[in-house]
C-alpha cells in the first residue's frame, strides 16, 4: 500500500528548572548563590531522507515528543539540554498545520531539516539573579515548555514526467514498457491505485524519472475517486503525458475524455494548464484508431504535440520517450516553494500580540494575556520571593498604570490568571 498522507503530533522537549542553591564550604563564609541555569528541551526535527519511498512509517507511529531538559544544579551546574528528536521524512513530502492548512515546509531535496517543533529555553537558577543590592535571590526559574502541534504530511513525488488519463487507457503497460517499473495491468479500471515510478533511459547518461498517476475520473478535483490523492502527483511534474483510448475502445470519445480531464487539472489548480503537454493516443493496434486519430488531429493537431503509439506491441513509444527528453532539456524546473519561502521551508511571519490585556467583569478585574501565562509558568508564586520578583515585573510591563487608566480603585479586586491581588494605587 502507498502511503502519500499522515496526521502526526509534535511536541518539543520541555526545558528544564533552574535551582536555587547557596554555596556552603568549610573556610568560605556567604559563599553567595550557586543554582544552575535547567538545560533547553530538546526539538523535534524534520528532515528528508532520499530513502524513503512512503509515509507508511506515520502509520504505525502518530506521536513524537523530543526529551525535556536536565534541571540545574548546585554547585553552579547546567542542566543538560535534552536530545534532539530526528525524524525522516520521503523528499517531497509537504508539512502543514492541522487545521489551518498552513504549509511551514517542503523537502525538496535530500538531508533538508527543519524544526517543526522547538524545545523550551532552560529556566535560570538563582545565580542570575545575583545583584549588588539582593546578593542571596532564592528566586529561579522553571523552564519552558515545548512547541506543540497537530501536523498533516502529505507526499507529493518528485518526478520529471507524469502519465495521466481516464483509467484503463494504458498508462501502466506504457511505463511498463520503457522502464523497470513493474506495476499491475488488467483490463479493468482502477487496476492502478497508487503512483508507479520508473526511470526512463534514453540516452548513455541520459534518463527521466516517469510517474504513471492512478486513473483520473470526473470530479477528481472534488475528490471523487481518489482525485486529491492523485492529483497531487501531478503538481511537481515538468512534462505531462496525456494517454487517451484512441480505439474508443469502451464506448468514450477521446476528445471528450480529453477536455474532461483537463478540465479537473484547471479545477484543482489553475497553473497545472499551463504545464506543457503531449497527446498520447494509445490504442493505435486496435479498429477506430484511424479514424479518431485523424479527428484528434484536426481539432488539437495545432496546438498539441500528437504521438500515436501502441503499449501492447511497442509500436511508437521510443519516439515519444526521445521526444520528452528533448523538451525537458528546454523546460525549467517546477518551483514547489513561492516568493515567501527560503530554501524551500515556509518563512513564517509571526504576528506581534498585546503582552497583556485588562479587562472588567463582576466586580473583578481580570489581567490575562500571553505574556502573563508565561511569566507565571516560569514562576513557582507559593515561594514568597518568586511572588515579590513576578509583582515587580508586571509592574514595569505597566499592568499597574494601565488598571489606574481604566479605572481601578483602592481595595479592587484583580485577578491574574486565578491569582487574585487587591489593588493599591
Amino acid at each position: 500500500m502507498f502511503y502519500d498522507y499522515a496526521k502526526v503530533f509534535v511536541r518539543g522537549g520541555d526545558g528544564g528548572n533552574g535551582m536555587v542553591s547557596f554555596r556552603r564550604e568549610k573556610y568560605v563564609p556567604e559563599g553567595g548563590p550557586s543554582g544552575g541555569d535547567g538545560g533547553n528541551g530538546g526539538s523535534v526535527i524534520f528532515e528528508a531522507d532520499e530513502g524513503l519511498r512512503t509515509l507508511v512509517d506515520f502509520r504505525f507511529r502518530r506521536h513524537f515528543k523530543a526529551e525535556q531538559g536536565e534541571n540545574g544544579k548546585a554547585k553552579n551546574m547546567h542542566g543538560a539540554n535534552g536530545p534532539d528528536l530526528i525524524v525522516p521524512v520521503p523528499v517531497g513530502t509537504v508539512v502543514k498545520v492541522f487545521g489551518s492548512g498552513e504549509v511551514i515546509a517542503d523537502f525538496v531535496t535530500h538531508g533538508q531539516q527543519f524544526v517543526v517543533a522547538k524545545g523550551g529555553r532552560g529556566g535560570r537558577g538563582n545565580a542570575r539573579f545575583a545583584t549588588s543590592v539582593n546578593r542571596i535571590p532564592r528566586t529561579a526559574e522553571n523552564g519552558d515548555p515545548g512547541e506543540e502541534k497537530w501536523l498533516e504530511l502529505e507526499l507529493k513525488l518528485l518526478a520529471d514526467v507524469g502519465l495521466m488519463g481516464f483509467p484503463n487507457v494504458g498508462k501502466s503497460t506504457i511505463i511498463a514498457h520503457v522502464s523497470a517499473a513493474k506495476p499491475k495491468i488488467a483490463n479493468y479500471h482502477f487496476t492502478t491505485i497508487d503512483p508507479n515510478l520508473g526511470v526512463v533511459r534514453v540516452d548513455e547518461g541520459k534518463s527521466f524519472v516517469l510517474v504513471d498517476i492512478p486513473g483520473l475520473v470526473e470530479g477528481a478535483s472534488e475528490g471523487a475517486g481518489l482525485g486529491h490523492r492523485f492529483l497531487r502527483h501531478v503538481e511537481r511534474t515538468r512534462l505531462l503525458l496525456h494517454v487517451l483510448d484512441i480505439a474508443g475502445s469502451e464506448n468514450r470519445d477521446p476528445l471528450a475524455d480529453f477536455a474532461a480531464v483537463n478540465q479537473e487539472l484547471a479545477n484543482y489548480n489553475p497553473v497545472l494548464q499551463t504545464r506543457p503537454q503531449i497527446i498520447v493516443a494509445n490504442k493505435m493496434d486496435l479498429p477506430g484508431a484511424e479514424e479518431n486519430l485523424a479527428r484528434l488531429r484536426v481539432e488539437l493537431g495545432e496546438k498539441y504535440e500528437i504521438y500515436p503509439v501502441s503499449a501492447v506491441t511497442g509500436a511508437g513509444l521510443r519516439e515519444l520517450m526521445l521526444r520528452a527528453a528533448e523538451l525537458l532539456e528546454t523546460l525549467p524546473a517546477v518551483p514547489v516553494i513561492d516568493e515567501a519561502t527560503e530554501q524551500g521551508l515556509r518563512v513564517v511571519k509571526v504576528e506581534e500580540q498585546e503582552p497583556f490585556q485588562v479587562s472588567f467583569a463582576d466586580g473583578v478585574w481580570l489581567v490575562t494575556g500571553p505574556e502573563i501565562d508565561r511569566l507565571i509558568r516560569k514562576r513557582d508564586l507559593s515561594n514568597e520571593a518568586n511572588m515579590e520578583r513576578f509583582l515587580f515585573i508586571i509592574r514595569k510591563m505597566g499592568v499597574e498604570k494601565t488598571l489606574r487608566e481604566k479605572g481601578a480603585k483602592n481595595g479592587d479586586t484583580v485577578n491574574i490568571n486565578g491569582w487574585e491581588f487587591e489593588f493599591m494605587d
